[in-house]
Formats: C-alpha cells, structure tokens, sequence
C-alpha cells in the first residue's frame, strides 16, 4: 500500500546539510514539528539451552535414564516491558549478568526474532528486520576503527557507506562537519585515530568517533552497548552528554551504562534497572527515591541513587531468592502510581508509524533508505544506500588510505620474501645440468613455491582484525558482502605483483634457470598465481578461524600437507589410491609443475651424457676410465653406440620420470589462479552463511 502524506501534517522541506542552533529543535531546518516516534516492547522474554559438562558421572546418569539430564533452560530475558520516547535518554542498568546487553540486543534486532517472546513496537506497529536497519543504529561496546584513518575521514568514509549518492560531496562534508562539532571533536578532527604501535585519539575521542560513524546518517533509533565502558568520569560524561544532545535533535537514543555518576543520572530521562534478566525499577530517575523510599529502605542525602539501587540488587541476588521481592514491588509500585507511566498506557500522541516514515525521508532524514522522492512507501525502502560500484570504490579507497600510510608491514614482507630468494639464490648459485644439478633444481622448485604460500600467511590477521568492524557495518547494510570480498581481492593484488617479480629477479638468473626471457615472464607469472592462491587461501581461513594463533596451526600444518603431496617428496604414480585425492587438491602441486615444465620441457637440452648416468649409483665412485669401460661394456651388450657424449636422459625424461605431465604448464598456471578465486569464492560462501549478526 503506498503512504500518502497527512493532509493534516506539518510541512517539511529537504535539507540535508543545515545545523541545529538549538538543541531542542527538530533535527532539521524547516520543520515545524518533526514526527514523533514511540518505541515500545512488552513482556520481552529470552531463554537459551545450556549445555552440560561432560562427566563420568553424566554417562552414569544417562544410562540410567536420569531425568535431571535434560538440557538446562536458561531464562536471560524475564517479562521485560518498557517504552523510550523520540527525544529521551533511556538507560538500562544492573550489575553484570543482569541482561542490559542482551536487552539492547534483543531491541536492536540482534537477536533472532524467533528465539523472542514478547512484541517490539514503533508508534504502535511491529518492527520489521528490513526497516529496523534503515531506522537504526548500533554501537558496540568495543572502538572498532581503522587505526591510520583520521578523525575525519573516518566519520567521511561512514558518509560515503550511509548517504546515497543523490546527496552531493559538498554536503557529506557538511554533514561531516556538523557532526564533528555535534560530537565535542574539532581538535581531533585531523588526527588519527591510532593503535598501539601509533599514537591517536584519546579513549573518550575514540568513543564518540564510534558513535558517529553510525549516526551520521541522522537514525530515529540509537542503541548502544556500554558506551562508557573504560572511560574516566570525565569521558563518559561528555559521551553522555553528546547523546543527551542527539536525543534532542529527534532520536530515541537506548544505552546499557554499569554504573553511572551522579551528573550522568542527571542527564537520562528513563532508567530500567535489572537483576537477572527481571524488571528491578523502571521509571523516571527522579522517581528513584519515592520508589525506594516507598520500599522501607530510603535513600541517604548525599548519596548516588544509582549506586544505592545497584548495592541493594547485588545484596539481594547474593541470597537464594534473589531480588524477587524488588521485582514483585515494582509491579506494585508501578500500579499505584499511573502518572509516572501515563505514556506507557498510549497517551502519548504519535504520528502513525507510515506517514512518520514519509515525513522522516522528506525532512531529509533517514537519507540512507531515501530514493530521493518525497512520495515513497515502507516497502519501498531500500536494502542498501548505494549501488554496487559506489561501495566497491569506497572501500578501496578506505582499505589504500589506511594500509598505505603503514608502508612498514609492506616493507616487512618484501623484506622476507627477499631475504629468503637471496638465501636460495646463494645456496642454488648457477646449478649446472648434470644429475646433481637436477636434483637440485627439483628441490628450489619444491622450496621455492611452498615459499610463496607460506609467506602468506600474513595475512591471517588482516580480516580477523576488520571481523567486528565488519560485522558493524554489514550489521545495517552499510554495503554488501560481495563488496566487501571484492574490494578485499583488490587492494592486496598489487602487493603480490612486487613481491613475484622481487622474488623472480633475485632467483631466476642467480639459480641458472632455464628459459630465457618468456621462461622469467611465465616463472614471473606462475609466482604471481601463487601469491594470489596462497593469500586466497589465508584469506578463507581467516573468516572461518578467529583466534590468530590457532590460524597460524592450521596453515602451516595444510601448508605442509600440500607439499607432502604436491608429488616432489613421492611420484604421483606412487601416491595411494586413497590419498591421491589429497594430491590433486594440493596448492603446490601446480606452481610446482609448471616450473618443472618450464625447466625441462626443451627435449633438445640434454640433462645426463655418457658417463653421468653412474651418478648416485655404486659406480660413481671409480675413476673415469673404469666408468668408460663399463659405459663400453654396456654398449656392446645392447647392441648400442654409447660413447660419453651419448644423450641419455633429455628433459621431457625428467618430466616422465616425475610423473609431471598430466597437465601443460599453462593449465597448472589457470589452475593455480582458480584456486585464488576459489578461496575467495568461498570465502564470500563463509561471509553470507556463517558470519552472522543476531545471536539465536
């Protein structure tokens, strides 16, 4: 059904980059009463399966058939109902455990519907997935941000993610601004925002940087998971402060806050206390004293009602029955006085959620799911602000700027990648074309390529670092998965280029390879494949693995796997039925081939002569003249003419002899480069299916 706009509603005109002098006023200029949203929930109830221990004497009782083996049921969320208005600071509190976060999670659609009891309205309408994410916003407890970024260009890059294209560069950067002043961050605005190993932002600047990357699309609804988590009193209270003013300018603003300070108690305008998943206290925070008053246990002058209300909760749940009697006196406080919750009842006028919608994408807010028409319907709302293309360039362009201005990691691995060809080079310095020098070939080609692989392994921590930064930004469809792997595969392509023809030039003419030029070109080539296989490989693993050490495990033991099997350590001939498959997934074995062919494919070049095939046999130790007679001996016996320049073995001997012919070394290259889009492929299989943002 398409929205028509209320003859009755007030009229607004798009503005999208215009400023608030007064905080109480309507997010834009030239509102004159914006929309007012309700968010309501009732009766919010959440229970997961724990599982059991695995014990002797749980086999015992299972056998038995005991009946206190059941999986245990565990109740988070307990009949919680509440309601947060357009314009008010509302805070969920309690002592850890309690299920403050949960409950965000559970509001901000982190939670599977299906696993919730209980209903979650705006302006008395069910919330579906698909709009919740245009109308919100989530932070995490955890700062997750690229650490050579700026300020700036950080809040820039959420511009470009969450406002469509139809809105002009000229006002992303305004809107950019406003929200850096909003945000208390002018002189941060060029600095970065750093790690460990770079100094930044301070802890409360990094914080509010958070927090405007996921409002810098101006939502209706804000959640937020701890936000004063690790700041100083001062910090969290200029945290608060700013989200006191968002909630202002016409957003419903929810946070999970431990402990909060006198003057941050202050700042919110509805509190919900909670011990063990149940409704302690919820009202107004100047209510708190009536309340506990009311119970027999007033609170003392001078002292922080938050903390007073925490200490009797913590007393509380210390005994077998908990804070139960809290939470019965609540029910009952609240019945007897209905003016503290007259809202709660429905008397608070709202617009009707749709036209609420309509008059929030005219007034140029909620921009992110605009078509860039006044005249629009709910459904018509779209999944993601951009289209492809925008989002892959925006992505590249974040991913160069932040690696780039890290030259050393790059440096760091051209260093390895280097270091260990000269050590090759040296130890394989001009290896001549005798059996030996076969064998030694064999073996720098086994080395050599196994090399590249594991030198990706460096990559391991790239994505298990941008995991909840991810996470974050697909949370609210900021851009699509496809992007995201794409623009991944792009950016860490060049690297690999410098890195092959590093590693090409210091082995290829040192070793003594065979070739010439189009030999380099294509061993060049097959490095560069490698590179892109090895790092496609890595890049999978690290979706699917998030701890660093235990990534490291699994690639160096698959890594050792393959080149076991890549058929240098044992013919393919010679492979077991039952492993030769493991052969044919192997990642060398490929790389491996193809420079084998490249080497020994010229049947015209002669490997082994007269005289050379004694080499690693009991001959080889007499003198020369014995071995010529036996050479003679030989000869006669066959029937054949073999004098010392005799060619015995060519290079396609090699390669029979190897059993490294069952693919062209042209065929192992594409091989070799499909493997890389495999991985990748795979990896964006892993993205879609198994990096999931709702717990169950």
């Amino acid at each position: 059904m398409e929205l028509q706009p209320n003859p009755n509603s007030p009229h607004v005109a798009v503005n999208i980059g215009s400023s608030s002098a007064n905080e109480t006023r309507s997010p834009r200029v030239g509102i004159d009463r914006p929309p007012i949203f309700v968010l309501s929930f009732t009766d919010i109830t959440y229970k997961v399966n724990q599982s059991k221990k695995l014990s002797l004497s749980s086999f015992t009782k299972s056998s038995k058939g005991d009946s206190a083996e059941r999986p245990r049921v565990r109740t988070l969320l307990d009949s919680v109902s509440g309601e947060a208005k357009e314009g008010e600071l509302f805070a969920i509190l309690g002592a850890s455990g309690s299920g403050k976060s949960t409950l965000i999670d559970a509001l901000a659609n982190r939670i599977a519907r299906e696993s919730l009891n209980g209903t979650i309205c705006l302006n008395g309408e069910n919330l579906e997935s698909r709009l919740l994410k245009v109308l919100s916003a989530y932070v995490m407890q955890d700062d997750l941000l690229y650490p050579m970024l700026t300020v700036k260009e950080t809040l820039m890059y959420a511009a470009e993610f969450r406002l469509p294209r139809s809105v002009s560069k000229e006002k992303k950067k305004k809107r950019v601004e406003e929200l850096i002043t909003q945000l208390g961050l002018e002189a941060a605005t060029n600095t970065i925002i750093g790690d460990e190993g770079h100094r930044g932002v301070s802890g409360g600047e990094r914080r509010r940087v958070s927090i405007g990357i996921d409002i810098v699309h101006d939502p209706i609804l804000l959640f937020l998971d701890e936000p004063t988590s690790g700041l100083d009193s001062t910090s969290a209270f200029m945290v608060v402060e700013v989200l006191k003013k968002i909630a202002r300018r016409g957003s419903i603003v929810m946070l999970s806050i431990h402990q909060p300070s006198y003057r941050i108690l202050n700042l919110l305008d509805r509190v919900l206390f909670l011990s063990r998943g149940q409704t302690v206290f919820y009202g107004p925070p100047s209510s708190l004293s009536m309340y506990f008053a009311e119970f027999g246990t007033p609170i003392p002058d001078n002292e922080n009602p938050t903390e007073f209300a925490l200490d009797q909760i913590r007393e509380r749940e210390a005994t077998m029955d908990g804070a139960r009697e809290l939470v019965e006196f609540n029910k009952t406080w609240k019945r007897q006085h209905p003016d503290l919750f007259s809202s709660d009842r429905g008397d608070t006028p709202h617009i009707p959620l749709d036209q609420a919608i309509v008059g929030s994408f005219a007034s140029g807010r909620l921009v992110s799911g605009s078509n860039g028409t006044n005249s629009m319907t709910v459904a018509s709302v779209r999944k993601f602000t951009n289209p492809f293309w925008i989002e892959m360039g925006v992505l590249m362009k974040r991913a160069f700027t932040n690696t780039n201005r890290m030259p050393e990691l790059f440096m760091i691995r051209l260093g390895a990648v280097l270091i260990t060809g000269i050590i090759l080079a040296t130890i394989y310095w001009r290896l001549d074309n005798t059996p030996k020098g076969v064998q030694e070939r064999m073996g720098f080609f086994a080395i050599a390529m196994s090399t590249m692989f594991y030198t990706c392994a460096d990559a391991l921590p790239v994505f298990m670092q941008e995991r909840y930064i991810y996470l974050r930004e697909t949370a609210h469809n900021a851009y699509r998965k496809s992007s995201f792997v794409l623009s991944n595969a792009i950016v860490s392509f060049p690297p690999l280029i410098l890195l092959s023809i590093g590693f090409a030039l210091t082995t290829f003419f040192a070793v003594g390879l065979d070739g010439g030029m189009m030999g380099f070109f294509f061993y060049t080539a097959i490095i560069l494949a490698s590179f892109w296989a090895g790092s496609g490989f890595v890049t999978f693993l690290s979706g699917i693995v998030s701890h660093i050490i235990v990534g490291y495990t699994i690639v160096v033991a698959i890594l050792a796997y393959y080149l076991l099997f890549s058929g240098f350590f044992i013919n393919r001939d010679r492979i077991p039925e039952y492993w030769i498959w493991f052969h044919y997934m192997s990642l060398v074995k490929y790389p491996y081939q193809a420079v084998m062919q490249n080497e020994f494919s010229d049947p015209n070049k002669c490997f082994v002569r007269g005289t050379q095939m004694f080499d690693n046999t009991p001959i080889e130790p007499f003198n020369q003249s014995t071995k010529v007679e036996v050479l003679a001996s030989i000869s006669s016996s066959l029937h054949m003419s073999l004098t010392n320049t005799t060619c015995i073995t060519t290079g396609p001997d090699i390669l029979q002899r190897n059993s490294v012919q069952d693919l062209s070394k042209w065929n192992c290259l594409w091989v070799t480069v499909a493997w890389g889009f495999f991985f990748r492929f795979l990896f964006f299989v892993w993205l879609l299916v198994g990096s999931k943002n709702k717990r169950k």
